[in-house]
């Protein structure tokens, strides 16, 4: 078993440490930037070039059945999945073989809005909802129960 953190911009790294330390699981921390992180055996960095998809090409590559994956990244999520991994957004919300269609639909028609134009002609602004108590709380527990089912083989 093992832990897959597409760590640029990942909010819950630290909480990724303390279930992955509990559990005795190891985490790889992915990103093509040098990342902090505690000096634990349990623990390793994994920098990849610069260039674009990096990261999300190394993770996938490593993500199989006994891989937990936790990203933001809905492309990445879907190719995980398709590797057999379990993947989990930094909010908690576990990404599924039953929701990532629409996660993808969604994904595509947000970024043809962004590209859009506001009735001012000012370019249209969004991005993600703020990361809030309730979201590192469902993170925490979905990160477990994720370890726990592939402890028992689900």
């Amino acid at each position: 078993m093992q832990i897959l953190v597409d760590a640029d911009a990942c909010p819950v790294k630290d909480e990724v440490y303390r279930v992955a330390i509990r559990h005795g699981v190891p985490v790889t921390i992915v990103a093509n930037s040098y990342i902090r992180i505690p000096e634990h055996r349990l623990i390793s960095r994994q920098i990849v070039s610069d260039s674009f998809d990096a990261a999300d090409d190394w993770i996938a590559e490593q993500a199989d059945a006994d891989a937990v994956v936790i990203t933001a990244d809905i492309l990445l999520a879907d190719r995980c999945l398709k590797a057999g991994a379990r993947v989990i957004g930094s909010t908690g919300k576990p990404f599924t073989d039953d929701s990532i269609g629409a996660a993808v639909a969604t994904r595509a028609i947000l970024a043809d809005l962004r590209v859009g134009i506001s009735e001012t002609g000012a370019p249209r602004g969004g991005g993600p909802a703020p990361f809030t108590k309730a979201d590192r709380s469902r993170f925490l527990s979905a990160l477990d129960e994720a370890l726990v089912a592939l402890k028992r083989g689900r």
